[in-house]
């Protein structure tokens, strides 16, 4: 099965890698122009996506409906990161897919590493991390196994796992959310003007100017990329310091060490 997801950080795009080469496919980036051609060739298709405060990410709520004609009459099973609890992850992009014509075969809920790094207690020991990527992998060759008989786990698409994504997170956080859609925090003096936030940022929300960084409102999808890969760890969101820069490459590169 061929897939479609957006990563910030690189867990779900792992994730939807190791998912489709297992299923015979491949993955690609909803931020790739070749994301369209597979959309559109495919019956088939699973949709990768991670969870920011157990909603769906501004630019994987914007792909669908940009292109909501391409998934009528699709089948689609859902894969959703998480850093610990999302509810109806999955949920959430099957409601929107179905007002569009697209039928839902199932949905995966995958617990990752969290990729807040600017926030103290969402830390955790790197063994803690390795030990919760292995978990995960495992769901994934299971799920895979299941999928080529045609059994889909039904993960996050049931209604009281909507009642646990609204009132565990989303009603609380709904705010909090779009708020911080606004108040990226970039150092100058840190900000050495390189350039990379600018050119990894999904929703071209970071221009340089003046030889600094300069964050624009509107588009942020909160994705925490820049934060995560600003080699002068000069850009937080959450918190005042960039304590851990958490990219799955990082993890992966710790996990060959062993």
């Amino acid at each position: 099965m061929n897939g479609i997801y957006f990563s910030g950080n690189g867990n779900t795009k792992h994730c939807m890698e190791l998912f489709t080469e297992a299923t015979g496919g491949k993955a690609v980036s909803i931020e790739s122009p070749d994301a369209l051609d597979v959309l559109k060739s495919e019956t088939e298709i699973a949709l990768g996506y991670p969870t920011h405060y157990s909603n769906i990410p501004v630019i994987v709520k914007k792909f669908i409906q940009n292109n909501a004609s391409l998934f009528k009459g699709k089948k689609v099973f859902i894969i959703v990161t998480m850093g610990l609890f999302s509810g109806d992850g999955a949920g959430l992009g099957a409601r929107l897919l179905k007002k569009y014509g697209a039928q839902i075969l199932g949905g995966l809920h995958l617990r990752m590493p969290d990729a807040i790094g600017d926030v103290k207690m969402l830390k955790k020991a790197a063994n803690e991390n390795i030990n919760i990527i292995k978990a995960a992998e495992s769901k994934i060759t299971q799920t895979a196994s299941l999928a080529k008989t045609g059994v889909y786990p039904k993960d996050g698409l049931f209604f009281w796992n909507r009642l646990a994504g609204l009132f565990g997170q989303r009603l609380w956080f709904i705010p909090t959310a779009n708020k911080l859609r606004t108040k990226l925090h970039i150092n100058t003096e840190k900000c050495t003007g390189c350039g990379k936030c600018a050119a990894d940022c999904p929703t071209g929300s970071i221009t340089i100017q003046g030889g600094k960084a300069v964050f624009s409102v509107g588009n942020c999808t909160i994705c925490y990329r820049c934060v995560n890969s600003c080699p002068a760890k000069a850009i937080t969101l959450l918190g005042k310091e960039v304590l851990e820069q958490c990219r799955f490459e990082l993890y992966q590169k710790k996990m060959q060490a062993m």
